[in-house]
């Protein structure tokens, strides 16, 4: 019997959520008139309000009893998947799922016991996000295109930027290993200003500090801690280019449909980049590769061969090398890929 009620259940960075689109899309086209509902941090809910896929979204933050509560509140579930860490199986066995479905290999064991089938990794390299969507069996879904998922409405951003079209430079990521050298940013932005666009300059809530140490221009926009995920998702969709690192924002451009170029430095540019589900999107995964110390092969605590990562901390490594061999030219160059 297919289906009725359908969950899928995590707590991540936004990147990571929004790569569970394919595994949403393709529940959808396999269950059309299933409810399929995704927890997801409070944060993001509203890029969800228009329902992409026709998904619904439960938010909650584990430190608020109170969203925890109303995922309780939801009736039984008869299929729960689990596409990143294994301790949210229990939680959807709480829920009152039937039967639950996750990725094989988290450790320690026991995060894995109220599962009641474990599937593989693919033993070939590809997408974190197009892996997500084999926890279901049937064909991938189509290629995601713009008009899948609405706009959020949101508050005015902001007065246009200027009567020129304008760039959006992310300077802000989850990790100080990711961030792209200030000088890099600085000489990026003089690139652009010469080629007739305006500049913004964004980054999130406590880092305006890396947008000052990039040297904006005065005639430049400063959206730095300002704007919430539906006024960025309006200040993407309207810019010319978007250049982010290895970050939420980054995913987030692909989405909106702007050119993206994404740095990659400690992370893979093969578990993020086009994929089956992404190959009609304006978007390039810069990156160096191979890089000598990007040699750990772990993802959601599981060890896969092929997988090229750093998970090294600022106190194992002080000097993102990794970041800093990336060049204003390799980003032009990405763009002018993205503009022929």
């Amino acid at each position: 019997m297919a289906p009725r009620r359908i969950l899928i259940v995590h707590h991540v960075l936004l990147g990571d959520t929004l790569m569970l689109t394919p595994l949403v899309a393709k529940l959808r086209e396999l269950h059309p008139a299933a409810d399929i509902v995704m927890t997801v941090p409070v944060a993001f809910a509203p890029l969800y309000a228009g329902k992409p896929y026709g998904l619904r979204v439960l938010p909650w933050d584990p430190r608020d009893f109170a969203t925890v509560r109303r995922l309780f509140a939801e009736a039984a579930f008869d299929l729960a998947l689990v596409p990143g860490d294994n301790r949210h199986a229990w939680l959807a066995q709480a829920m009152g799922a039937r039967w639950i479905v996750a990725f094989e290999g988290d450790r320690p064991a026991y995060k894995s016991w109220p599962v009641d089938e474990l599937r593989e990794y693919p033993a070939e390299p590809g997408t974190w996000f197009d892996m997500t969507a084999t926890l279901v069996d049937g064909p991938p879904p189509a290629p995601y295109e713009v008009g899948d998922w609405p706009a959020p409405s949101a508050a005015a951003v902001m007065e246009s930027p200027s009567e020129r079209p304008y760039v959006v430079l992310h300077v802000g990521a989850s990790s100080r290993l990711k961030l792209w050298p200030a000088e890099s940013w600085h000489a990026l932005a003089a690139a652009l200003r010469q080629r007739g666009f305006a500049v913004v300059w964004s980054a999130g809530r406590g880092e305006s500090h890396l947008v000052d140490e990039c040297g904006p221009d005065p005639a430049d926009t400063v959206t730095a801690g300002r704007l919430d995920l539906a006024q960025m998702w309006q200040l993407l969709r309207s810019a010319s280019l978007v250049v982010a690192p290895d970050t939420g924002v980054a995913h987030l451009g692909r989405i909106t449909g702007v050119p993206t170029v994404a740095l990659f430095g400690p992370g893979s540019a093969v578990l993020a980049g086009h994929g089956d589900f992404w190959r009609n999107s304006r978007y390039r995964a810069l990156t160096l590769a191979p890089f000598p110390c990007r040699d750990q092969h772990v993802l959601f605590k599981r060890e896969i061969a092929w997988v090229q990562i750093c998970k090294r901390s600022t106190a194992e490594c002080s000097s993102p090398r990794c970041m800093q061999a990336i060049t204003v030219d390799d980003v032009l160059r990405a763009w002018e890929s993205m503009r022929r």
